[in-house]
Order: structure tokens, then C-alpha cells, then sequence
């Protein structure tokens, strides 16, 4: 049996692994901030995608609100 799988990158950064099983394609995370993807199975690899482009936008808004409570008034 030939195993699918392949490496999973945004922004030109590896993330994690996508390997193909019955139903989709399990995500293993290697990179700590998409944790909460790990282990979890997407019917689809653009859904990976997909759901890492939300977890990145969301770290990024919080890092800039973390920023402007920095500033001075």
C-alpha cells in the first residue's frame, strides 16, 4: 500500500505533515502555533489550508492588539 503524504507549508514555512486515511487527510502539526490542528482529519487538503490561514490571521490580530496596548497614549 503507497501512503500519500505530503509536507504542508504557509507562507514558506513548513507547519506540518497532511497524510491521506480513509476519509481525508489527517494533519500533524510541527510547528507549536497550528497545535491545536494536530491529529485532526480534514476531508479535504485545501481545508488544511484553509483553517491554517484562519489560525495564522487570528495569532496576527492578536499580536497587533498586543502591540497598540504597548503604545503609548
Amino acid at each position: 500500500m503507497v501512503t500519500q503524504r505530503f509536507v504542508v507549508q504557509l507562507a514558506h514555512r513548513t507547519v506540518g505533515i497532511a497524510v491521506r486515511v480513509p476519509g481525508g487527510f489527517i494533519f500533524y502539526a510541527s510547528d507549536d502555533a497550528f497545535d491545536e490542528m494536530d491529529g485532526r482529519i480534514f476531508t479535504r487538503a485545501r481545508s488544511i489550508e484553509r483553517q491554517l490561514q484562519k489560525i495564522a490571521r487570528r495569532r496576527e490580530r492578536a499580536t497587533q492588539l498586543r502591540r497598540q496596548s504597548l503604545l503609548p497614549a
